[in-house]
């Protein structure tokens, strides 16, 4: 079961130009997302009230969207404004239309009650345009759960084992655990490590020696990172750093799919005032080996899990917060469901 009063990422937003018309399933749900002709973006549902043939599949007329198979029009409200061969168009004939909101570089989506769609609850996250950062953009699509996803990313210690030729290089990300801050709507960790091993990315732009190592990252409903990192050379800075200290910014977001399959938008860069040359690229090659490491890995998990989805795993200390963010979701499901959910929410497929 899934959170649905919450804003989730559902592209980029250069996914969205001319005529696109992009078809994604959030949630279980199939939706085609597109500009009408001031820009703004419109998501349908996916699927023709007349037959079920998906919308995605036709053709945009200005801020029109006409099905593929019998020609119904619906505008971006989902209401059907033409039926080809008849002039009378009954009042069923329309199909759901969702909040939207472009923001961040990101298109997010209000998945539940779109009375209660509150632009408020967007979560802070750092587009590509802005002025400190000089970031890049990537997406993975995942054979596995969003829940087994934020997991992962929730509990760094992983990085000694899953990433130790790529962000990894020391032993501290297991031996040292992180702080652990409660927020409103998710968690702070705080990772500070003093005089360890540079790591495979420094060395190969020739820093070696010891370094100390600060990340910082809200991970934020429904399941957004933010990451502020620094990795001065080990004894130059006496204090953790601020804000404007942080010389790396990474913005992630996981989205179900469905139960078992997930959407991951990801950005990384330095800030501009420490860039130099081939360091973006650098840290971009990085990035995606390190996350193809992962998925490798958790989609494995996945096809563990699904053998026995009732296996009752043993927890250990690095869990701590994995299962308090685990906590925060279920609560915020459970007083969906007090409240009456305005939908129901979809049965994974087959």
């Amino acid at each position: 079961m899934f959170i649905r009063n919450c804003w989730y990422v559902a592209a980029w937003n250069h996914e969205l130009s001319g005529e696109t018309l992009l078809a994604r399933s959030i949630l279980g749900e199939p939706i085609v997302f597109f500009r009408c002709e001031d820009g703004s973006v419109t998501a349908l549902e996916d699927r023709c009230c007349h037959r079920a043939a998906p919308l995605s599949l036709g053709r945009k007329e200005g801020d029109h969207l006409r099905c593929g198979y019998h020609g119904l029009k619906f505008d971006s409200r989902g209401i059907c404004v033409e039926i080809p061969g008849q002039d009378k168009i009954p009042p069923q004939a329309r199909v759901r239309a969702f909040p939207v909101m472009e923001r961040h570089s990101w298109i997010w989506i209000w998945m539940g009650d779109p009375a209660t769609a509150d632009e408020t609850l967007i979560p802070p996250a750092v587009g590509l345009d802005h002025p400190d950062w000089r970031l890049k953009a990537g997406y993975l699509h995942y054979e596995a759960s969003c829940q087994l996803i934020c997991d992962n990313l929730l509990d760094f210690s992983h990085l000694t084992f899953v990433h130790a030729r790529t962000f990894g290089g020391t032993n501290a990300w297991a031996n040292q655990p992180p702080k652990i801050q409660r927020l409103d709507r998710g968690l702070r960790i705080i990772h500070t490590m003093r005089e360890v091993d540079a790591g495979p990315m420094l060395a190969e732009r020739g820093q070696t020696g010891k370094v100390d190592v600060f990340n910082v990252y809200d991970f934020l409903i429904p399941a957004i990172l933010l990451l502020r990192g620094s990795r001065p050379p080990a004894g130059t800075v006496s204090v953790e750093p601020g804000e404007n200290d942080f010389t790396s910014f990474s913005c992630q977001a996981v989205t179900p799919e469905t139960e078992r399959t997930s959407h991951y938008f990801f950005s990384w860069g330095p800030r501009k005032s420490a860039d130099v040359p081939g360091l973006l690229d650098l840290m971009w090659r990085t990035a995606l080996a390190a996350f193809e490491e992962d998925r490798k890995m958790i989609e494995a998990q996945q096809m563990r899990v699904d053998t026995n989805p009732d296996l009752n795993r043993m927890a250990i200390g690095a869990d701590s917060a994995l299962h308090s963010f685990r906590r925060l979701v279920d609560r915020l499901i459970a007083a969906e469901q007090q409240a009456g959910k305005p939908l129901q929410t979809p049965q994974a497929p087959g």
